[in-house]
């Protein structure tokens, strides 16, 4: 298992990695889902593209929590996340085939992203009681919950429509992309519970992930249907286009 030195540099290298991100995704939209679109390669399929890409993290999450003695509490809330969306979601709804690079590259990400959340040491017991425990696994479940009611949601929306339309009811009512809040909720809520510079890393990378595409997704609605709800803004209530 790394040490906490290296531990420390994959963090600030992945914040580093989070701003090329951000940068990048402001200006190619990655090519999957709503977005799909020739010339990335070989496809995998939905199922197999999510699992290749999202597995990791739980799996190297374990192996690190295990080996370094972590907190079996951190553990029981990173894999609440893990376990729906690594082996659950995939088999909730068929998807489009995901360009093979688009999963192996999120598959690198999160052998990293697992390997230093894993890594986080156990807490001492006061911990567990303070405020910032206490406020950021709450923040954290209100994230879980907002997402996925917003991928149920969108999976009921499929099924009527055959395709894509108009989704409607819980975050639907203020964002276009309730799914992608709810993550970034998430992530910075285990940021804070864990008080780690990896959590740290972590929230500020799906940030810079999901933010763009949620503006894409939000331009996306606009121009497909020309009555999509106006009041509705991209990701956060009230704020932005």
């Amino acid at each position: 298992m790394a040490s906490p030195d290296v531990i420390t540099a994959l963090s600030w290298l992945q914040i580093a990695v989070a701003a090329v991100v951000a940068v990048a995704l402001t200006r190619i939209v990655a090519p999957y889902g709503r977005h799909a679109r020739p010339g990335w390669g070989p496809e995998l399929s939905s199922r197999v593209g999510w699992l290749l890409m999202e597995a990791p993290s739980p799996l190297l999450f374990l192996a690190a929590a295990v080996a370094t003695g972590g907190s079996p509490v951190y553990a029981a809330l990173y894999l609440l996340h893990y376990g729906y969306r690594a082996f659950l979601y995939p088999f909730l709804s068929p998807g489009r085939p995901i360009p093979a690079s688009i999963a192996l590259s999120g598959a690198a990400f999160n052998v990293v992203n697992g390997t230093i959340n894993g890594a986080i040491p156990a807490p001492e017991a006061a911990h567990l009681g303070s405020p910032s425990f206490l406020l950021g696994t709450v923040v954290f479940l209100a994230g879980f919950l907002v997402h996925v009611d917003a991928d149920r949601r969108l999976r009921l929306l499929r099924r009527q429509t055959e395709g894509y339309g108009i989704p409607t009811g819980g975050g639907f009512r203020w964002v276009s992309c309730p799914n992608y809040l709810g993550e970034i909720v998430q992530w910075w809520g285990w940021a804070l519970l864990t008080g780690a510079l990896p959590g740290l890393a972590f929230a500020i990378f799906t940030t810079a992930n999901l933010a763009p595409r949620a503006i894409a997704h939000h331009a996306w609605y606009r121009r497909t249907f020309p009555d999509y709800p106006p009041e509705r803004t991209a990701l956060v209530p009230l704020v932005g286009p």
